[in-house]
Formats: C-alpha cells, structure tokens, sequence
C-alpha cells in the first residue's frame, strides 16, 4: 500500500494531526530550552486565544483574513496550481479598496459604500492574479516564479503609490488619509457585548459564507468536476472537453479575488486606511493553511484559527513569559508548514503499513 493508496479519512485527518503534533513536540522543546514549562505556556497560550472571551474575539479576527488567504491558495491547488503570490494580491486588492474608499466615501451611505470597497478590493486582486495565469495558461510560464516576482512587484509598486499619491499633504506617516466613519465594517460586539473592545467584524461571518460556496462550488458543481479534474490530469481534462488555458485563467482570477478580499478584514475592519505592510504575511500564511487544512473547507476554517490562535496567545506569552520571544511564534508557523508541507507524508508509510496489518489480521 502505497500514500495514494490510503482512506479519506487517514489523509484528511490523521496525517494533519500527527503533523501538528510534531510541530508542536518540536516547538515545547524550544520552549523548554528557553527555560520555561511547556505545559504551563500552552496553558497560558490556549486559556488567552480561546477560553478568554476577548482573546478567542482576537483570534477570530485574525482568522477571519487567513480564511480567505487559504482560500486563495486552495482554489488555485485544487486546479493543481501553486499560486504563492496571495501576498501580493492582497496588497494589491488593499490598493483597489483604498481607492474606492477614497473616491466615495464622502457621499455614499455605509450599504453602498462597503460593498463598493470590497468590490474594488476583488477586482485589484484579481488583476494582479491575471497576469500570471494568462502567462502559464498561454505561455508555459510556472506560477511559482511568476507569483513570487509579482509579490515583490506589489510591495515596490505600493510603496511608490502610497508615499508619492496617497500621503495627506503635511502628514509624516507613510498611510493614506483616514477612512469615513461610514466606510467601517459593522463590530460584532455591537450584537455581542461579551466580546469586549475588539476588532472582530462582520468579516468572520462573510469568510464563512466564502468557505461554505467554496465547498459547494468545488464539490457540487460541473464546474467543480472540471477544476478538480484538471488538476489531478490535465491530460485527461482536456479530452473531457475543458479548456485548460481558460479555466488557469479563472481560477487564478477567483484565487486572486479571495486573496484581495482578504484585505478587506484589515483595513476596513481595523485600521481604516491603507498603510505599508498591511498585510503582514497573512498571504503566506495562506499557503499553510491551504496545505494543513488539504484544500477542504473544514480544515481551511480550523486552520485559520490555529494560525489565529497563535499570533493573540503568542503575543500574550510573549508578555507572560519575557523568555519566550515573539519571533517564536513564527519559528512555530514555520515548523507547521515544514510539517504539513514539505513532510506530509512522514508518516504515511507506517499507517498504510498498519492498516495493511489489521487487514490481516481481519482476514
């Protein structure tokens, strides 16, 4: 029995878990090596990012954009493309709210100007996700190469954009001017008091819309069938009748749309302007989380609050505990992906060798 040849159930739930404990054995002994109790800084990471009501409202927030950052990532992998370029479009689609928010702010009521931002924030990501597919659909090019330049092409071009257009006149830091009131996403504290001061917006909600039409979408539609298929052959698609270059195309479109939408938690659900960075790695951390989670929408949404869970308890920790540094936290992100990435098969030849034994046994 080879990797292929395991159940559902063993590569969608077992392999993660194992994985994730790995990770985690490796991180306690950092942290034991640090000088500290591994078992009372879990306690204090998990009781600050879940059991506090405001720290689970934190780490949902966080969550709430690396939902769409896996989402980006895994629409493009399940049409067996590997765009790593989340980070820029994100930005990218940051730029295209910004502008929106800049034009209209001032004379559309709330219900038309939000949906107008994240509309200007899905088609900037869009964009800068058109390139890349249109190169590797129509001319070979390998989106691993392309979406990493175009990453660094975002940041350079942002930078230039902000600092030379969007700076208020007088104003020293590099960010533009100051969303209206109106332009804010809506707090779910205002609906749940419990969850304290928090950035926690509607945001959580439509990133769960987003997974459950993902799910269907992939899973329950012609149009799934043929994404899903040219990924696993594109051979075998293309004499189905798909047309290989136009669905590259779509899927890189929709990927870079989620990734754009992705700034919409951080921007209009936070800060209410468009700043340097803003992203902060949320679009690589996207990549981790299309990998831990295997594409699936349930594995996505648990993911995403792993990785939120991480940043607020890390950075409680980090206060807790000053042995423990921030930079920690992503040593931990780091070992995750190694673990669910690079060696997600480690142990897929002792389970099938297992299984192959209780087979029979049974027998």
């Amino acid at each position: 029995m080879n990797n292929n040849d395991l159940p559902r159930w063993a590569t969608a739930v077992v392999l993660p878990v194992l994985n994730l404990l790995s990770a985690l054995l490796v991180a306690a002994l950092v942290i034991y090596l640090l000088g500290e109790n591994p078992a009372v800084s879990l306690g204090i990471l998990v009781n600050s990012a879940i059991i506090n009501p405001e720290g689970l409202s934190y780490t949902l927030f966080y969550a709430s954009t690396f939902i769409f950052t896996g989402l980006s990532v895994s629409v493009a992998m399940q049409a067996g493309l590997f765009n790593i370029g989340s980070e820029g479009q994100m930005y990218f689609g940051g730029l295209g709210l910004t502008l929106a928010m800049l034009a209209f702010d001032s004379s559309l009521p709330a219900w038309a100007l939000i949906p107008a931002a994240m509309l200007g924030a899905a088609v900037f990501g869009a964009l800068w996700a058109f390139l890349p597919g249109y190169l590797q659909a129509k001319r070979g090019s390998h989106i691993v190469v392309t979406t990493i330049m175009f990453n660094f092409i975002a940041a350079s071009l942002m930078n230039f954009i902000i600092v030379k257009y969007l700076i208020p006149v007088g104003e020293q830091n590099t960010a533009s001017r100051l969303f209206a009131d109106s332009g804010a996403m809506p707090r779910l504290n205002t609906w749940l008091p419990m969850l304290g001061d928090t950035p926690l917006n509607v945001s959580f909600p439509l990133a769960i819309v987003a997974l459950a039409i993902y799910g269907v979408m992939t899973t329950r539609s012609a149009w799934g069938f043929k994404l899903r298929a040219t990924g696993l052959n594109q051979n075998a698609a293309h004499y189905a009748g798909v047309s290989i270059s136009k669905m590259i195309i779509a899927v890189m479109l929709i990927s870079g749309a989620l990734a754009g939408l992705g700034s919409v938690n951080s921007i209009m659900g936070s800060t209410h302007y468009l700043s340097l960075n803003f992203t902060a790695g949320a679009g690589f951390i996207g990549i981790a989380i299309a990998l831990m989670g295997r594409q699936h929408p349930v594995g996505i949404f648990l993911s995403a609050i792993l990785f939120g869970a991480l940043i607020q308890g890390g950075f409680d920790l980090s206060l807790e505990k000053p042995n423990i540094p921030t930079e920690t936290f992503i040593f931990i992100q780091g070992l995750i992906i190694l673990f669910c990435g690079a060696m997600e098969n480690l142990y897929a030849p002792a389970i099938a060798a297992m299984l192959k034994r209780s087979k029979g046994s049974a027998a």
